[in-house]
């Protein structure tokens, strides 16, 4: 994302870094959720525009919230997994 605006570039990046941490602990794997992750942010590299990169930055707080829903359900499901069996 190309952008004059340095405040914004930071954000991107930190984001990115936030996401690429979150991806360790993909189901799918982290080399699967690495790919995926650089193709969606190299596909929006393009972007100069000031208030569609706050839009996609939105959209990328969204998928951060779905994969801490995502690892939090997994997580119930071990727990009750372990104590249902007792």
């Amino acid at each position: 994302m190309t952008s004059t605006n340095p405040v914004l570039r930071q954000q991107v990046k930190r984001v990115y870094k936030e996401l690429l941490y979150m991806g360790r602990e993909y189901p799918q794997g982290y080399d699967f959720f690495k790919t995926r992750l650089h193709k969606a942010f190299i596909s929006q590299q393009h972007l100069s525009d000031e208030e569609e990169i706050k839009k996609r930055l939105q959209r990328a707080d969204f998928v951060r919230k779905e994969i801490e829903a995502l690892y939090y359900l997994k997580k119930y499901r071990s727990m009750r997994h372990r104590y249902d069996a007792f």
